[in-house]
């Protein structure tokens, strides 16, 4: 089993869909397409996918309902980002363990050559007094020693970080607002700015703070819940105002991002699901409920949508329409989050071929096999 809480209860929700299903790995391998040995790793937990796709066309298989759709989503989203984070710090304690190893073998080289005999002389030197034992050599450097020590200091090191980030984030969440004492904008009407918020809100917090963001996002028309737990659905209202706002799409709530949501006058309310449903039909007179199926299973019809891809890339919008497809329709993510341009894009894509093959996973779960063996990744 992991030990990381958001891989467990990603994993614990794959296993409980893969019982209630009654097929055993080998059946779900040939219907999903994936390796039994990989749905082992996944319904353990010791492994979590690159991408949704693969998750959720395997919890499709098992006969998952939208609700379960959902949940299983937010929940790969969590154990990715933990996984990621993970990562990251394990790169950065090597890092900083390279750096203070190259000094250390530098001086070590430096002691070592001090120690070698000056030339020129005959063998070695006849002590002063007779029958004197020889001095006994010194002790050569503890360089690997040095390194295990060097290696133990960073990671606890990171570990008291942590435990002292956590500590202030706990110090915050239960100090009033306006009990900041002299912090920078404590006293005025932009708790964002106030001495008991950090700098940066991101993925993973839960204070008033992030309250305080989606109460903002609330207040602008943005479909999201006022709970304070900045999850996927936070990030990517986030990311959509900022798209929007014409700030840069990181999904973390840096000082940029806190005076547009003060001061921007960004509108986030978007077409209901009815108006959506009713647009895509128009558009696919050919699949109207086809086309109406593939939308609901890359986006639940939600027109500000976006899906963060591990490499970096993100899916945009009704059809999720990718990075590398924006590009080629001479498309921008703020075009992609507009419910009419989306459709009329997908309707470009599947034009092509007549087909749905760009969305292979959903297209599958619609009943909707692609004509076409490989297409272009999305």
């Amino acid at each position: 089993m992991s030990a990381c809480p958001e891989t467990e209860r990603f994993a614990a929700l794959l296993r409980s869909l893969k019982s209630r299903s009654g097929l055993s790995y080998e059946a779900l391998a040939r219907k999903s397409g994936l390796a039994g040995s990989t749905l082992h790793r996944y319904c353990r937990g010791t492994s979590v996918p690159q991408d949704y796709g693969s998750v959720h066309r395997l919890a499709t298989v098992c006969g998952a309902t939208p609700e379960e759709l959902r949940t299983l989503h937010r929940l790969w989203a969590l154990a990715d980002a933990a996984r990621t984070a993970a990562a990251r710090a394990e790169e950065e304690a090597a890092t900083a363990e390279e750096r203070q190893e190259a000094p250390q073998e530098a001086e070590e080289a430096e002691n070592g050559a001090e120690e070698k005999p000056e030339p020129g002389g005959e063998g070695r030197a006849v002590p002063d007094i007779a029958g004197e034992p020889d001095p006994e050599p010194a002790p050569k450097p503890a360089g690997r020693s040095r390194r295990r020590r060097l290696r133990t200091s960073v990671v606890t090191a990171a570990i008291l970080a942590a435990l002292s980030v956590s500590a202030w984030a706990l110090y915050s969440a239960r100090t009033p607002s306006g009990s900041g004492g002299g912090g920078r904008g404590s006293g005025d009407d932009r708790p964002l700015f106030s001495a008991n918020c950090p700098p940066v809100i991101a993925m993973g917090e839960h204070d008033e703070c992030v309250r305080e963001v989606q109460r903002l996002l609330h207040a602008k028309g943005a479909d999201i819940g006022v709970d304070g737990d900045f999850g996927p659905q936070t990030l990517r209202r986030v990311t959509a105002f900022q798209v929007l706002a014409g700030i840069q799409p990181n999904g973390v709530v840096g000082e940029p991002t806190k005076k547009a949501l003060y001061a921007s006058r960004v509108r986030m309310s978007v077409w209901s699901q009815e108006k959506v449903r009713q647009r895509v039909r128009e558009v696919f007179p050919e699949v109207p409920d086809k086309a109406v199926a593939i939308a609901d299973c890359q986006s639940f019809l939600d027109p500000l949508h976006i899906l963060p891809n591990t490499n970096g890339t993100r899916n945009w919008g009704l059809f999720q329409i990718s990075d590398a497809r924006l590009r080629e329709l001479g498309g921008t993510p703020r075009q992609a989050l507009d419910p009419e341009w989306n459709i009329q894009a997908a309707r470009r894509l599947w034009s092509q071929d007549r087909d749905f093959g760009d969305w292979p996973h959903c297209a599958r779960a619609a009943g909707a096999t692609p004509l076409t063996a490989t297409r272009p990744p999305r």
